[in-house]
Formats: C-alpha cells, sequence, structure tokens
C-alpha cells in the first residue's frame, strides 16, 4: 500500500540554462532552432588521467552521437557489476531510514537492478516526468496555449486565459522559445478594436477554463502561483524568472491590469477596473497569442523545476482528456494517460503536477521504466521528457552539482525532488561503452538535503561508470 510522508516542504532550487557541451557553456543558449544543444553534442572529449574527459587546453568541445543514438541492450556481467557499485552506496546513513533503486536497459526496456523499487515514496519533483509525460501524450509536443481576447458586447471586451503561466508583460531577452507575450496581444487588440472604430471600451477577465480551488495544499508558497486560467509572469511580484519568488495572490486580475495599461498605451481607452466575466461561447475573436511549443514548456518544467508550468501542463492534460481542469480533475486525467502507457503503476498515486503535496506516490521502478519509454523510438512525442532533463554539472538544477572529477558529469541527465527530509533523483546516464541506462533513486527520513544529494549523485555516477 502506498505511504504517506508528513514531514514539512522545502523549496526544490531552480536555477537557469540548457547547455551540455563543455566548452560551450559559457556562452551556448538554452535552445538551438528549437532542438536542444544536448541532443546533437556530448561534452565527452579524449581521455584523461582519473577516468574523466575534457577538451584539452584552446580546443572545443568534440563532437558526438546523439544522446538516442545506438543503444546497446545489456548483458548478465551488467547486473552484477551494478549490484556490486550500488548496494554499498545504497547503505549511506545520508539516505536516511527508508530508500529504493531502480536501472532499467533503455534499449530493451529489462530492469538491471532493483532495491524496493515497487514501493511507494513521495517523489517530490520526480513527479514532474509523469506529468510531462501525460501532457505530452494527451497533447503532442505541438501544442500551443492561446490566450485570446473576445467582444463582450455592449462596449466590452474579454481578456480569456487559456492557461498559460508563461505569458509575459515584459520585453523578450535572449534566445530560446518566445513565450507568447501580453504586449503583442495588446497590440493586436488595439488594432482590431480601431478597425471597428473603438476608442472606449470596459475590460472583464474571464478564468473559465480552469476549475477547482486555486491554491495548492500547501498554501501561500513563494515556489507556486495560485493555479489560474490566466496570468503573467507566473504571478512573480519581482524580475525573476525561475526560481522562489513572492507572488501575487490574484494572477488574473493583476493581468488584467496590466493588459488594461497597454490598451491605454496603444490609444485604447479602458474605463474603469477590470471585473471577473465570462466570454460567451461564441463570442467573436479580436485576437490572440499562442505559448511556445509544448515541448518547450515541457524542457523548462525540468530543467529549472518549475512548479508553475507543471500545474499548469497537468490542468492541460485533464482539458484534452474531458477531465475538469482542477487538482483533481487533472490528477485523474495524468494517471489515465499513464496507465493507457503500460506502466508499473501499482505504487503510483497523483496528486498535483508539481511534486509539491506529500499525497503524490511513486516507485523507483514506475520512474526509471518511464524515461525509458520516452527514449522509445516508438513514443517519439515522448522525447522531450529526456531533452528537458538538468545536465550533470551544467543545467537547471543539477548545475551546481558535479565537480569536475565526478564520473556522472555530463553524462548523467536528471530530474531532481526535494522536499524537507525527502530527496530524489531519477533520468538517465549514459555509459562509457554508450549504454544509455535509466534510473531512480528515492530516499525518505534523510537527515540533511547536501548530504542525501551528494549520495544521490554517488549513485547516478556509479551507473554512469558501469562497463559491460
Amino acid at each position: 500500500m502506498a505511504r504517506r510522508r508528513t514531514v514539512q516542504f522545502t523549496a526544490t532550487s531552480a536555477v537557469a540554462g540548457f547547455v551540455i557541451a563543455t566548452g560551450a557553456v559559457a556562452a551556448a543558449g538554452p535552445w538551438d532552432g528549437g532542438q536542444r544543444k544536448a541532443e546533437r553534442v556530448r561534452a565527452v572529449t579524449a581521455g584523461r588521467a582519473g577516468g574523466e574527459g575534457h577538451a584539452a587546453a584552446g580546443r572545443g568541445p568534440a563532437a558526438a552521437p546523439p544522446v538516442l543514438g545506438a543503444l546497446r541492450a545489456g548483458r548478465p556481467g551488467t547486473r552484477e557489476g551494478l549490484a556490486a557499485a550500488l548496494e554499498p552506496l545504497l547503505r549511506d546513513p545520508a539516505l536516511g531510514s527508508e530508500h529504493a533503486a531502480s536501472v532499467v536497459d533503455v534499449a530493451t526496456g529489462e530492469p538491471l537492478f532493483g532495491a524496493g523499487q515497487d514501493v511507494a515514496y513521495t517523489p517530490a519533483s520526480t513527479i514532474k516526468l509523469a506529468t510531462s509525460a501525460a501532457a505530452l501524450a494527451a497533447l503532442g509536443p505541438e501544442h500551443r496555449i492561446e490566450t485570446t481576447v473576445a467582444d463582450g458586447g455592449a462596449g466590452r471586451i474579454v481578456l480569456v486565459g487559456g492557461g498559460d503561466p508563461t505569458l509575459t508583460a515584459r520585453p523578450a531577452e535572449g534566445a530560446g522559445p518566445r513565450f507568447a507575450s501580453l504586449a503583442d496581444l495588446a497590440d493586436a487588440t488595439a488594432r482590431a478594436l480601431k478597425a471597428r472604430g473603438v476608442e472606449r471600451t470596459t475590460l472583464a477577465y474571464d478564468t473559465s477554463r480552469y476549475t477547482g480551488p486555486a491554491q495548492h495544499v500547501i498554501g501561500t508558497n513563494e515556489n507556486l502561483a495560485p493555479v489560474s486560467a490566466l496570468m503573467v509572469d507566473e504571478g512573480r511580484l519581482d524580475d525573476s524568472s525561475r526560481g522562489p519568488a513572492d507572488r501575487t495572490a490574484e494572477p488574473a486580475a493583476d493581468a488584467a491590469r496590466k493588459f488594461a495599461a497597454m490598451l491605454r498605451e496603444r490609444g485604447v481607452e479602458v474605463e474603469g477596473e477590470p471585473t471577473e466575466g465570462a466570454a460567451a461561447p461564441d463570442a467573436a475573436r479580436l485576437a490572440k497569442v499562442a505559448s511556445a511549443p509544448l515541448a518547450d514548456l515541457v524542457e523548462r518544467a525540468l530543467t529549472n523545476s518549475d512548479n508553475d508550468i507543471a500545474e499548469a501542463l497537468a490542468r492541460q492534460t485533464a482539458l484534452a482528456s474531458g477531465q475538469p481542469a482542477s487538482f483533481e480533475g487533472a490528477a485523474k486525467a495524468v494517471t489515465d494517460r499513464l496507465t493507457a502507457m503500460d506502466l508499473p503503476m501499482g505504487s503510483v498515486r497523483i496528486a498535483d503536477g508539481s511534486g509539491l503535496d506529500r499525497a503524490d506516490q511513486a516507485s523507483a521502478e514506475f520512474l526509471a521504466h518511464l524515461l525509458a519509454r520516452a527514449a522509445d523510438p516508438k513514443a517519439p512525442r515522448l522525447r522531450p521528457v529526456l531533452t528537458g532533463l538538468p545536465v550533470a554539472g551544467f543545467t537547471g538544477t543539477l548545475r551546481e552539482r558535479y565537480a569536475r572529477d565526478t564520473a556522472g558529469r555530463a553524462t548523467v541527465r536528471a530530474k531532481t525532488g526535494t522536499l524537507t527530509g525527502v530527496n530524489t533523483l531519477a533520468g538517465t546516464a549514459l555509459t562509457p561503452t554508450g549504454r544509455l541506462l535509466s534510473f531512480a533513486f528515492l530516499a525518505s527520513g534523510t537527515p540533511s538535503a547536501d548530504g542525501a544529494q551528494q549520495a544521490l549523485d554517488r549513485l547516478a555516477s556509479a551507473v554512469a561508470s558501469t562497463l559491460d
């Protein structure tokens, strides 16, 4: 039976960046023409004493085959080697009183190592892997979330939220996917109104696409805004784009006020304060903007452990599945999509999209098999689950982990999970012989987050060092 953990919440870390080539870390941007650089370049170069490969002085990163290319199936000796390497590491007191492990051969889907692999644990943010896979299965990687403006009649327009937490009121910056811009929406709306001869209007905002409570069970928290179908910049009250930040208590109303100000700047007078109100189903559409493709949203959610995007992905899955776009409806929709993938679901309970809810439960074997499924050539729409994984020592929540002399540096890509007393890591490891293995390590009752993270990193590095 699934067991709940009841220790107190601590924030997951989230840092920026998407890179993999050792010699290009400082200069490379997150995306390159819509494709992750990590799909084409590995940070594994000519050998050096100590077992780690790094580019020689004055040389650029070495080119290498794609991460998912030429996978090799394991041999019996691999199982013996993994057991010999992992079992002593699992006895580390830093992993706490309860822990589990699973390693799977991605090429075959065969389990290579397991320890308590079918037992339910609180997965923390590694549940975002499940949320992401379900959303991709339901909607596909090219799906975009639209924010629209509709004619409300009687001199009123309605700003209609579609559930895009990345809708931004800020100017575009740097490379990467182009998130939907509230300014662009204001431009298009002003043009449409002026073409009709309208220079004065009132503004309503529509959040009816989502239902149920907006507040997560953890309550007001700097890691997640109230979940709303309409918000800008994830409801952040500062200029941050990732990680903890103070959040507005009314994301939809704040977004509408910013939109009204933009319309005024464009010569359309908005009378009074925006009010909440639904657009008619057959209302004429005046303007729209669309989010980056779902693949980009998934990558951002996984690399930066973005809770707001993760909750939006869960609700988009609910909408695509005919379920209410609430915490409860999203949990059912995600569970149904995962069940249809024929994964080991016996210990799985989905309670939210982000992993902040301790009612979430998952087993190590479920997470390891889910990652292996994401690499299956027959399931190409799941591939962003892998390309979004932080790269050890370089990007996202693993950027500050895995020192230069660590075996897993650059060859481990994994989603982290952190709550008070709970530390998890699930991802893939590329071995010296070119095999891709998926793994999941779950620990509960950990005495120190730092100590547990180091122990988990040693486990992942051991998987990356596997020889066959």
